[in-house]
């Protein structure tokens, strides 16, 4: 039985000329992308003005015609942001309902906007459009994130903590070493996004449904009107591109498997088993049920995020690999995976951000387990190497004074030099400066070491270029 509404309904006036019948109301429903693509509505107006402007100089449309369609534009914008505007879902689209919009305010006018454009290079253009706004936050949210990470590290130049490989403690380094590695990622994240843009910054506007128009249209001047840097040179691959989405989305499953790594180490690192680190009362919550409890709940949630966003790369991926050229339909299907990726790796940016900015770092904890598990084994193992000792064989020494020390319960530190000699006779008394884990970090200063005056410098260097990246931005 139909609906009754349905039976009211007309057909949809961008296409229903073809049709002799309306749509049925459940393929209305289920195909029309109004819920999710009005967020695009600010840069469908963009599109059309700098469209409408393009159509003026080309003699499509007068002077008075172009300023009334700007005009009536930019109060249809008002109203959506003010959230007066009603949305119709008998018109699918952000595109149709602002169109619809614009010719219920200014008539017949309104009816030559679309004139040598189509859907397809519309919604292509207001798409990379929206996406170059949105890099440029990110790229700003991980600037001050890694501010902060470089900071942090700049304080804790000297402080010393274990390094671990297979989570076992492997061998001294300083925790403003550990941060910069943090930086270090982050960075690269930075570069990749700011080579992603570069391919999101192409109009496609022009390229109508898939071969361009007969209309002498200039290209340039929409171009530079919407602030793109390229023109897409092939109109087919312009209408039916999403692989500028797809990268964005492999950027944020990385930079997200970056942020859950150091997630990892927060959550880890702030238990009681560990305390190296406390994260500030209100970044964490407590349990309905244990008093007690001081849970990691923003690392945790950023580390459970993460599939999140696998997930949406691999969706757009599988929506593009059978599609044949040029557009087709299953192309709506890539917004709400993109812009659910923006949302997410926006608000794990920004809270990583503050989070870093309220850590409290238990230095003596860090210490007193640097001074475990006998991380200046390597030390004295390059120490036998430079008394001409193969290194192999200085190997075999070491691991035989560890399993010694191991049996006695000390520290290798703790062995008196005659123990020492008895495995070696090339040991001497300086062995016991480089048996300290202070004396430990300092031996390795070179360009990426561990060692303080190291650190301190390259936390600087760090510092000054984000600082630049700042002020340039």
């Amino acid at each position: 039985m139909a609906d009754k509404t349905d039976e009211t309904n007309n057909l949809n006036k961008s296409w229903g000329g073809r049709f002799s019948k309306k749509t049925d109301k459940l393929v209305r429903d289920f195909s029309a992308s109004i819920d999710f693509d009005k967020h695009l509505a600010k840069k469908d107006i963009e599109g059309s003005i700098a469209h409408s402007s393009m159509l003026e100089k080309i003699g499509v449309l007068t002077v008075k015609e172009k300023t009334l369609i700007h005009d009536a534009l930019a109060e249809i914008e008002a109203s959506i942001f003010e959230q007066s505007f009603k949305w119709d879902k008998d018109l699918e689209d952000v595109h149709m309902n602002i169109e619809a919009a614009l010719t219920n305010k200014i008539g017949e006018i309104g009816k030559k906007l679309h004139t040598a454009r189509s859907r397809n290079d519309q919604v292509a253009t207001d798409v990379r459009l929206w996406l170059k706004e949105k890099i440029s936050n990110i790229e700003l949210l991980l600037t001050y994130l890694r501010q902060q990470i470089v900071e942090l590290s700049i304080l804790e130049y000297k402080t010393i903590m274990p390094g671990f490989t297979h989570l076992q403690v492997a061998q001294p380094i300083t925790f403003g070493h550990h941060l910069l590695a943090w930086n270090e990622m982050l960075k690269r994240d930075q570069e990749r996004l700011s080579d992603c843009l570069k391919r999101v910054d192409y109009n496609p506007l022009g390229s109508a449904a898939l071969a361009g128009t007969s209309f002498k249209i200039d290209r340039e001047q929409t171009t530079n009107l919407l602030g793109f840097s390229k023109i897409c040179a092939n109109s087919i691959d312009a209408v039916s591109d999403r692989d500028f989405i797809i990268e964005f989305c492999s950027f944020s499953s990385i930079c997200m498997m970056h942020l859950s790594r150091i997630s990892e180490e927060l959550i880890i690192w702030s238990s009681s088993q560990f305390a190296f680190v406390s994260l500030d009362d209100s970044f964490c919550t407590g349990s309905s049920i244990m008093p007690q409890k001081k849970n990691p709940d923003i690392p945790e949630l950023v580390r459970g995020k993460t599939g999140r966003i696998y997930g949406q790369l691999m969706s757009v991926l599988t929506l593009m690999k059978s599609q044949p050229l040029a557009y087709n339909r299953d192309n709506q299907e890539d917004k709400e995976p993109l812009f659910d990726t923006v949302k997410t790796i926006s608000q794990c940016l920004e809270i990583f951000g503050k989070l870093m900015g309220n850590i409290e770092v238990n230095r003596e904890n860090m210490m007193k387990a640097a001074n475990m598990g006998y991380s200046t084994a390597t030390d004295l193992a390059d120490y036998l190497v430079k008394k001409s000792i193969p290194f192999r064989d200085a190997h075999k020494i070491v691991g035989e004074i560890v399993n010694h020390a191991s049996n006695k319960g000390c520290m290798l530190s703790d062995l008196k030099l005659e123990t020492l000699k008895r495995y070696c006779e090339h040991i001497t008394k300086d062995v016991f400066e480089i048996l300290s884990v202070e004396g430990s970090v300092k031996s390795r200063n070179h360009l990426g070491g561990t060692a303080p005056d190291q650190v301190y410098e390259a936390g600087m260097r760090e510092l000054k270029l984000i600082k630049e990246k700042i002020t340039k931005s």
